[in-house]
């Protein structure tokens, strides 16, 4: 029997990388966020009296299947909102963002010199991070379970609900991706 200690102290462990995982895979950090607190809670609600043991990977199938019910909640917004939307003669401008962002990176490049290892070392962590976003959905979720989340291949298998061929195929793709997406980009290994 696990106690309510045990359960924080597991889920404060976990929820950074799920975060990271979930940005990847949404592309949106609030949406990610709430993916993760729902997934901690359904956890919690449901799960807390298993074995510690068995929380991980039940974490990990309970957020695929919220990231699930999110794509599938924003695919029935998007269509309801395009009907709603050639009604409308408003055009949205969502430019703003972006400016923001630019002036925040902008702004790291003025830091003196002690602060030029921290821009290159965000830079590149940036870039992978986008060589990663751009790798499709089963590659990148089974690239993260397996050397993000450190699952094993049978984990990994049981958490997307595929054959652990599956896996090993999808992380080789993924690594190979990376690898090429990398190198065309300067870094060598």
């Amino acid at each position: 029997m696990s106690t309510e200690q045990e359960l924080n102290g597991f889920l404060k462990e976990v929820e950074r990388r799920a975060f990271k995982r979930t940005v990847y895979a949404v592309r949106d950090e609030d949406a990610a966020l709430d993916i993760v607190q729902d997934a901690m809670i359904r956890l919690a609600e449901k799960y807390a009296d298993r074995p510690a043991a068995e929380w991980p990977l039940l974490f990990q199938r309970i957020l695929s299947n919220a990231t699930l019910d999110w794509f599938r909640r924003r695919r029935t917004r998007e269509a309801v909102m395009q009907n709603f939307s050639s009604l409308q003669t408003t055009d949205e401008d969502g430019d703003s963002a972006d400016l923001l962002e630019f002036l925040e990176v902008a702004g790291d490049v003025h830091q003196d010199e002690a602060g030029e290892p921290l821009l290159l070392r965000k830079q590149t962590l940036a870039l992978l991070e986008d060589e990663i976003s751009r790798l499709p959905d089963r590659q990148r979720e089974a690239f993260l379970l397996r050397y993000w989340e450190e699952l094993d291949v049978s984990e990994t298998a049981e958490a997307m609900g595929c054959s652990e061929g599956s896996v090993k195929t999808h992380c080789s793709r993924a690594v190979h991706a990376l690898a090429k997406a990398l190198k065309n980009r300067g870094f060598a290994p």
